[in-house]
């Protein structure tokens, strides 16, 4: 009986070790909920304020800094959920926002009148510092002219060019008569190339920007080797261009534009016309403002009209022919006892 009541102890045991849990996986489970719901309460507490210690926390940070704003009154703020009913107010020139009102509103007549003084002095102001500027820029583009007109006259050209100053910068005028371009051709003639080679050196070392213009004039003859006369003062302008970068300009600093017979130098009915108006124009643009290049014109007085260029040479004897008229002999009387 003892070796059978052993045997079923054995064969009980066996049984147990063999039996299995299928539910094992119900403590993993619940072990992660428990970790969720704990992560969940630990946000929700960082993100709930207690509004009551907020607002003491706000006003004493106000009271320590001396400057309340919004945030340290507690007052609403489009970060506070209000952004999407924000509006844009127009605010008048001169207005102050604070108090929503316009620049003059609560201002008797006397105050409105000083404040339109004040504005047309501030106008005056900057008028006078436009024709200050518009005034030393014609001087420089002056100086500019008399350097290319040594060249020419150096190269017994000078009356190749012709000068205007306008609200662009220093117009150069090279009029090609079939001396730098032949008819209905862009290639560039010896005479056309000298003219160019004395004009380029003084370019190079000019901080502007440099564009160049090309013209035809206004016969209505169909041109040989191009489709229309823009074509054909495009190229010619191109072809100034290039050479002029193969001689040290900088290509960045040029522009080529064709204007075929839109702009012409003089009236169409002159005779002249026909050989004056087929032109290349080689234009020292201006650094000004655009406001301040309006005044170029009336600032550069005669030389904004087109004229044969002035040498150093003119320029220094026209100079000290003004200091002589300026001086007047003194004269001097003898007192005899």
């Amino acid at each position: 009986m003892s070796s059978g009541g052993g045997r079923k102890r054995k064969q009980r045991h066996e049984e147990h070790e063999e039996h299995v849990n299928h539910e094992r996986w119900l403590v993993s489970y619940a072990d992660m909920l428990t970790l969720l719901f704990v992560l969940f309460v630990v946000l929700f507490s960082m993100s709930s304020v207690d509004q009551k210690k907020f607002a003491q926390l706000a006003s004493g940070l106000s009271a320590g800094f001396g400057a309340p704003t919004v945030a340290f009154q507690g007052a609403k703020a489009p970060l506070d959920g209000s952004a999407n009913s924000a509006q844009l107010v127009q605010i008048e020139p001169g207005s102050n926002p604070d108090d929503g009102t316009s620049g003059t509103d609560g201002m008797t007549q006397k105050q409105k009148e000083a404040v339109e003084r004040a504005v047309k002095a501030e106008d005056r102001k900057r008028a006078t510092v436009d024709a200050k500027k518009a005034a030393g820029e014609a001087e420089n583009l002056k100086a500019i002219e008399r350097k290319i007109a040594d060249a020419l006259a150096g190269q017994k050209l000078l009356n190749s060019a012709k000068f205007t100053i306008d609200q662009r910068g220093l117009v150069v005028t090279i009029v090609t008569n079939e001396v730098v371009f032949a008819g209905n051709r862009a290639e560039l003639q010896k005479g056309g190339e000298k003219i160019l080679n004395a004009i380029a050196p003084t370019l190079v070392k000019l901080p502007n920007n440099i564009e160049v213009d090309g013209h035809t004039n206004q016969l209505r003859s169909k041109t040989t080797f191009y489709p229309s006369g823009w074509e054909l003062s495009a190229a010619r302008a191109s072809t100034t261009v290039r050479f002029l970068t193969d001689h040290g300009v900088a290509k960045k600093r040029l522009t080529a534009v064709g204007f075929s017979d839109t702009k012409p130098l003089i009236d169409p009915k002159d005779p002249r016309s026909i050989t004056q108006n087929r032109r290349v124009d080689v234009v020292v643009l201006t650094q000004l403002t655009a406001a301040q290049a309006a005044l170029l014109p009336s600032a550069a007085g005669a030389d904004g009209k087109l004229h044969t260029g002035q040498t150093t040479a003119e320029y220094l004897a026209k100079v000290n022919a003004e200091k002589a008229k300026s001086i007047t002999p003194t004269t001097s009387t003898t007192v005899h006892d």
